[in-house]
């Protein structure tokens, strides 16, 4: 009797399972789906049942380097990171047989495909967009998996050597011209003001010698200046004459 007691007991205690509560069980009897195990202690009877545990957090899934090829037919590496949960733990298992494996490998073809209807100014300049297409294919291919894809980033894009060089070239040239443009308009400004300053003087009676009484001041401040004023020789004589009467 202490046998059949204690034979019992062990089939009990190895009949028990443990779901924790960020996970669910997927119950099988006689190898047939019966239900979605709640967290908890559950029991499985040896030989006639067994359960599969499935990790409802969210996941990162790191997309490797992928070569593509852009609609422009320019080549670049891309590599990204989804970010997705299981929604229903039976589809995972029972509609796909590796369901992290399959979204890796969907996440990759989707990248390329996604790389080759854009163009590269496109790409570089718009990712975020990129990445949410991305996010939109996958998230719908992945829907009989019971998946739920919540965001995708892309990381990186590496462009061969040669392009690089030509977009460092673009990006100065552009800065050249926009450099460029500043200083005219800088330019524009400054003679529009010297234009309305002259006009000012020639209108104000006695601005013009204002200004040149200010201009004298300013430069006798300085011991070392030496100023020459260049006097009409008509006024001289007339001083001569004036002298001689």
């Amino acid at each position: 009797m202490g046998y059949v007691l204690g034979l019992v007991l062990l089939i009990l205690l190895i009949s028990i399972r443990q779901v924790n509560e960020y996970q669910r069980g997927i119950k099988f009897q006689l190898g047939k789906f019966v239900r979605i195990v709640s967290p908890g202690w559950r029991l499985v009877v040896p030989v006639f049942q067994s359960m599969t545990k499935v990790d409802m957090r969210v996941k990162a899934v790191d997309v490797p380097f992928q070569e593509a090829i852009t609609r422009d037919n320019i080549s670049a590496k891309i590599n990204a990171v989804i970010y997705y949960k299981i929604g229903d733990a039976s589809k995972a298992i029972l509609e796909v047989e590796n369901y992290l494996f399959a979204v890796s490998q969907l996440a990759q073809t989707t990248m390329r495909n996604v790389v080759g209807e854009l163009e590269l100014d496109e790409l570089l300049a718009n990712r975020v967009a990129a990445a949410d297409k991305i996010k939109q294919i996958v998230d719908k291919a992945s829907d009989p998996w019971g998946i739920i894809v919540d965001s995708v980033e892309l990381k990186d894009v590496i462009l061969p050597d040669d392009m690089q060089r030509v977009i460092a070239k673009q990006a100065e040239a552009e800065r050249e011209r926009r450099a460029v443009i500043i200083k005219s308009e800088g330019e524009v400004a400054a003679a529009q003001n010297l234009q309305d300053a002259a006009r000012m003087l020639a209108v104000e009676p006695g601005a013009l010698h204002l200004r040149t009484l200010s201009t004298i001041n300013d430069i006798s401040s300085d011991q070392s200046n030496t100023i020459i004023f260049a006097v009409p020789l008509e006024i001289l004589r007339a001083f001569e004459r004036k002298g001689n009467q």
